[in-house]
């Protein structure tokens, strides 16, 4: 039997491409998986396209007006009043309560300025209007 030289054995390596490709592959999964737990409530609506299209990320109330006029808070049907007397609620207790309305584009341009003109009678002041990006 031959006795091995300290020498002849090769020093242990850390094998550092294994690990990066883990490392990258747990990256996209993440990636992909957090795109995934985004839950938005929202009614489908045609809304108009516009060029300029911002995202706003803090937004209390998603309201969607549909092409018939009823009003849709994230995923439920609800009514002018009732909208209004929840919406002034929450401005009341957050001063950062923000209001974005969807309204479909064959709406009649008269209904969304009714409804925003409520809104501020109501005291709410942070409102705006949602598009679709991709406009002329």
């Amino acid at each position: 039997m031959r006795i091995r030289n300290r020498h002849d054995f090769d020093k242990p390596e850390v094998m550092i491409i294994p690990m990066i490709d883990i490392m990258f592959f747990l990256l996209v999964f993440f990636m992909i998986g957090t795109l995934y737990m985004v839950n938005l409530k929202t009614v489908p609506v045609n809304m108009p396209k516009a060029q300029s299209v911002e995202t706003q990320l803090s937004v209390n109330y998603l309201v969607t007006m549909k092409a018939d006029g009823s009003l849709w808070l994230e995923d439920k049907l609800i009514g002018e009043k009732e909208l209004i007397a929840k919406a002034q609620a929450e401005s009341a207790r957050n001063p950062r309560f923000a209001v974005v309305v969807r309204a479909d584009q064959s709406l009649d341009y008269g209904m969304v300025i009714g409804l925003l003109d409520k809104f501020k009678a109501a005291g709410i002041t942070k409102f705006g209007l949602a598009a679709e990006s991709g406009g002329k």
